[in-house]
């Protein structure tokens, strides 16, 4: 790892633990999507209900604080060109009504092809036990005691069954949860939708200008008021992770959507709640690539993705934090905070929210 900033050093030994992109491979990735699923979704005309009218504008895209990660700076110019937005993460009952109209069967509900998968790892990686290769997906699981935050394993299981129906494993479902973000959805899930619903996913750009609400270098979508201060902002974890949640915002898992006010431009859970697919590729190096003083117009990604925790692996950018953030560790609520995930992963703190142009 590149030497880091000054003010990054209280985030070198913590580094966003919360998300997939930094949990054991045994764990991880043992999922795939066929290449040619999106190719079957019918194309939608596109609706702009329930989406938010986001305007032309630029600003300062990056770090802002001395929470920021390395991959946060250079802070840089970028003009964005106004798009429509959903007000709120896809939900459970949208999620439905796509899979109804069209059969689609998402990533975790199909069992992993290991010819794929092993072009995600280093040379030589063992292929996994035959009974990690089922249909599964990763579910948060709470330890009972004070852990090492460096040892993800501790509180998440690979569990055969866990899919957007069963968000917590097999036991679980969303019944009486229409209004939640639908979750443990791929970024091939979430394209697909978008195909479907005539919409696509937000660039990291738009994604973070759509959360400042047009305000300067805030750090929040609400504002500059610390997380745990005041009254609650957003759906995160209060109090020690991963044992121990206070519940001050009075939720556990996701909330449903609306739950927490919302920011200038009228978009709700820009922060927490759970985790945002965008369409970029994630390059640890790209704000250096595209920082020029006169700014950058519409950005869309770097054109190879690069983490240097996992240089095999193909990844896309997630963005807004979930309900598992904490200071601690992440905080991911912040609207620089950027997070990555391999493509074909699905969690039960992920989901996303499209967008459409004019």
């Amino acid at each position: 790892m590149a030497s880091l900033k000054p003010q990054q050093t209280a985030q070198k030994k913590n580094k966003a633990i919360c998300c997939e992109s930094n949990i054991p491979k045994r764990f991880a990735s043992l999922q795939t999507q066929p290449a040619n699923t999106l190719s079957t979704i019918p194309e939608g005309s596109g609706s702009h209900k329930g989406m938010v009218w986001i305007k032309n504008g630029d600003f300062m895209m990056g770090a802002d604080n001395k929470q920021a990660a390395e991959d946060e700076y250079p802070k840089h110019k970028v003009i964005v060109t106004g798009f429509w937005i959903d007000a709120t993460e896809v939900t459970n009952a949208e999620f439905a009504r796509f899979v109804k109209a069209t059969g689609y069967v998402t990533t975790a509900e199909k069992k992993p092809d290991w010819n794929e998968l092993k072009k995600q790892l280093p040379p030589g990686t063992p292929k996994p036990d035959d009974k990690l290769l089922v249909p599964a997906s990763l579910v948060f699981s709470s330890p009972k005691q004070a852990v090492d935050l460096n040892d993800y394993g501790q509180w998440w299981s690979w569990q055969a069954g866990a899919d957007w129906r069963h968000p917590h494993g097999p036991g679980s479902n969303i019944e009486g949860k229409d209004n939640y973000p639908v979750v443990q959805v791929s970024w091939y899930d979430a394209q697909a939708y978008c195909k479907w619903a005539g919409k696509r996913l937000p660039t990291e750009a738009e994604w973070e200008w759509a959360a400042r609400g047009g305000v300067t270098n805030n750090i929040y979508p609400w504002g500059n008021e610390p997380v745990d201060s005041g009254k609650p902002k957003a759906n995160t974890w209060q109090g020690s992770f991963p044992y121990k949640n206070l519940l001050t915002d009075k939720f556990y898992f996701a909330a449903p959507v609306k739950s927490f006010k919302a920011n200038n431009f009228g978009l709700f859970d820009m922060a927490g709640n759970v985790w945002e697919w965008c369409n970029d590729l994630y390059n640890n190096k790209y704000y250096s690539s595209i920082n020029k003083p006169a700014g950058i117009s519409n950005p869309k990604g770097p054109a190879t993705s690069f983490d240097p925790q996992e240089p095999y692996a193909k990844k896309r950018v997630i963005r807004g934090g979930s309900y598992l953030c904490n200071d601690s560790y992440c905080s991911g609520y912040r609207v620089a905070r950027r997070m990555k995930s391999t493509e074909d992963s699905g969690m039960e703190h992920v989901g996303f929210r499209c967008v459409a142009d004019k």
